[in-house]
């Protein structure tokens, strides 16, 4: 059985990118645009992990992020932050609850991360 991934990005080219490689690593991935979409999802789908951006609207990272570790239902889903946001925050998010924590610009620049 495939890993169910739950990609939030607000970036459609961003989200349709790593959505196709992703699905051709072997996953099922479930993608959200929003904070909002992706609490819903979390919650409706149990994904095995989560992929989230920080900067969204309507709910932003930080906040989802401490929604879903409150959440019982939830809290058990490991969140991997991928984020424009200097890694300086990366102390603070992984208190938080978040499993890792990797700047997007840094992986755009290494020659192993393909789009």
């Amino acid at each position: 059985m495939k890993a169910t991934l739950l990609l939030v990005e607000d970036s459609k080219l961003l989200r349709v990118a790593n959505a196709r490689v992703l699905t051709k690593a072997g996953y099922n991935v479930i993608s959200a645009e929003d904070g909002e979409k992706a609490l819903g999802l979390a919650q409706e789908c149990l994904p095995d992990l989560i992929l989230l951006d920080m900067l969204l609207p309507k709910l932003g990272g930080p906040q989802v992020l401490e929604a879903l570790k409150k959440n019982p239902t939830t809290a058990h889903i490991p969140v991997i932050v991928l984020s424009s946001l200097s890694q300086s925050n990366e102390g603070r998010l992984k208190s938080d609850g978040a499993a890792a924590y990797f700047e997007k610009s840094r992986l755009e620049s290494d020659p192993h991360w393909e789009a």
